[in-house]
């Protein structure tokens, strides 16, 4: 019985070794192309170069001259979401220090790790520690450590005011980059000790050459409008157009098309044609016809906010409202908008902005 058990395991191993072998190999090339064909395309596509930053002159122009001298203060970058703050500080880093990035760089979300300990504990340890004299040929490699701090407005002001005792205490082995998107949010004692860089929201030619670059790259198409409804539903937001770009052609592309209605899809924005419909119903002046739209538009589950985000544009296109009713929509609007801040109810909220809309088409007014 023994035996037979031995030959069973035996021949089992044998046969597992046997398929082991006969399956391909693949290369370290192969390897790194196959786990880059899995990345999302925001971090495939992410710029690895200062130079390759689109659309941020000024900062980059600083910054080149900074990897130059192999000289840096502390650094605070602000600006919208999605125009290459992060990417920019991480592009610095790998031509400052190459294949030493990893022992001399840290990077920390402060959304994630925003109190006190955090400054006391991992940012103080890490910049505490002394710098190697170890060196790369090609790269400048100086002599200090790096700490981004991602998404910093969302620290504590408690947590500010230790970092700036760490920042000074430190400065002679370890920078400070500090990312954010409300510059009004840092403590003014923290934000006089770095040197600012605001990155401006990204104009439509650089944001079409960009997407045009990744479409090449992956073989896409865009038909119908593709590129006019990605830079409309982005809002100057570079990674979530290729977000889009990517949910696009991944859930609706055929045939490598990418429409610019599948783009309207992925973002949940309000189709052009049930907008026309709500319009239509506003200008027959009938409230019945308003009420049904929205209830329409509801029960399909678009966000009120971007209903009221779309009511807002069609709204100041329209030439058949004059500009004092324009103003009455467009202040109800804004009014709906807070009450939804507060959790109002959205059905009510855009019941509201109907009703107020057909009073302006009227020409009469509501309380």
């Amino acid at each position: 019985m023994t035996s037979m058990m031995e030959l069973d395991s035996s021949s089992s191993s044998s046969s597992s070794s046997s398929s082991s072998s006969s399956r391909p190999s693949l290369t370290k090339e192969e390897r790194a192309a196959k786990k880059r064909a899995l990345l999302p395309w925001v971090e495939k596509y992410r710029p690895k170069k200062v130079s390759d930053v689109a659309h941020q002159t000024e900062v980059t122009s600083a910054l080149k001259s900074a990897l130059h001298t192999g000289q840096m203060p502390h650094l605070l970058f602000y600006g919208p979401p999605g125009t290459g703050k992060t990417s920019t500080i991480l592009a610095v880093c790998r031509e400052l220090y190459g294949p030493l990035m990893k022992e001399r760089v840290k990077e920390l979300n402060a959304s994630d790790e925003r109190g006190i300990k955090i400054v006391r504990g991992k940012i103080k340890t890490f910049a505490m520690a002394k710098v190697g004299k170890k060196k790369v040929d090609g790269f400048p490699c100086p002599p200090f450590k790096l700490i981004i701090l991602d998404e910093c407005d969302s620290m504590t002001d408690t947590a500010q005011a230790a970092l700036r005792r760490t920042i000074e205490q430190y400065s002679h082995t370890t920078r400070f980059c500090l990312i954010c998107n409300y510059v009004s949010r840092i403590i003014d004692p923290l934000a006089s000790r770095c040197a600012k860089f605001r990155f401006k929201p990204l104009s439509n030619e650089a944001m079409l050459g960009r997407l045009r670059e990744v479409a090449a790259a992956e073989q896409l198409t865009l038909v119908d409008d593709c590129e006019a409804a990605l830079l409309k539903t982005s809002g100057g937001d570079m990674r979530k157009a290729i977000t889009y770009l990517q949910s696009a052609s991944q859930l609706y592309g055929e045939d490598g098309n990418v429409s610019g209605d599948a783009v309207l899809q992925i973002s949940g924005s309000l189709p052009t044609d049930v907008s026309n419909q709500f319009w239509e119903a506003c200008h027959e002046k009938k409230f019945n016809r308003i009420q049904s739209e929205i209830d329409n538009i509801v029960a399909e589950g678009f966000a009120a906010t971007a209903i009221l985000q779309r009511f807002l544009e069609d709204t100041l296109k329209d030439e058949r409202m004059d500009d004092a009713q324009k103003s009455i929509v467009l202040i109800k609007i804004a009014e709906a908008d807070k009450c939804l801040c507060d959790g109002a109810d959205e059905e009510l909220q855009l019941l509201n902005v109907g009703a107020h809309i057909l009073a302006a088409l009227q020409k009469s007014e509501l309380p």
